[in-house]
């Protein structure tokens, strides 16, 4: 963790203390169409591209709207959320600032879209610290492959193994290892039931960005 030339942070459950948001959103979604929201819901489509979640939840609840349509509808439901309610993690600002500090190139790789990510970041005041920006929506997989991550990479100017992913999901790790980058695991309270699979993964593991400074 020393020597690395640049980190690329997942957002959601990572950087962003917001995962409890999308369960509410998902639970306000279901709730118009008189759906309870599953158990294993949140979980399913968490890895998922857009396309792919809103596919999968069109398929799964027989809905009439169109996959373009449920996009829409859970950005309009989650811009307000992001832009003025969801913190950063304990101590992210200051890990942040203290890598950029040491020369290190920051990006983001993340399933969010511009929309959410950007006034996320800027009303936390650390969008100005990242050097690129990559999402689910650039690329043709979703986080248990290495795609966006080698889009982040790419757009940073660096190696795979010149870089650590912050991943608070197993599919991440997966996907970060499988294209070559140091990977660190990140706890969140959302993805717990898969804490050991991270741990077992991972080549570090953390449960507060304090740990780092």
């Amino acid at each position: 963790m020393t020597d690395i030339r640049g980190a690329i942070f997942d957002l959601d459950g990572t950087l962003l203390d917001s995962m409890g948001i999308w369960g509410k959103i998902d639970e306000r979604f279901l709730a118009k169409r008189g759906i309870p929201l599953p158990e294993d819901y949140v979980e399913a489509v968490t890895p998922m591209t857009y396309p792919e979640a809103a596919s999968y939840t069109v398929a799964r609840f027989s809905l009439p709207e169109s996959p373009q349509e449920i996009i829409r509808e859970w950005i309009a439901l989650s811009e307000q959320a992001y832009r003025c309610e969801i913190p950063l993690k304990p101590y992210g600002k200051e890990y942040l600032t203290a890598l950029k500090q040491r020369g290190v190139r920051l990006a983001v790789a993340t399933a969010q879209m511009p929309e959410l990510y950007e006034p996320a970041l800027q009303s936390n005041g650390v969008y100005g610290l990242f050097d690129a920006f990559a999402h689910l929506g650039e690329v043709k997989r979703g986080k248990g492959f290495p795609d966006v991550y080698l889009l982040a990479s790419q757009r940073l100017g660096l190696s795979p193994r010149d870089c650590v992913v912050f991943e608070d999901i197993a599919d991440g790790i997966r996907g970060a290892k499988a294209g070559g980058f140091h990977t660190c695991g990140v706890y969140d309270l959302y993805s717990e039931y898969e804490k050991e699979t991270i741990l077992r993964e991972s080549e570090r593991y953390i449960h507060s960005f304090r740990e780092l400074l």
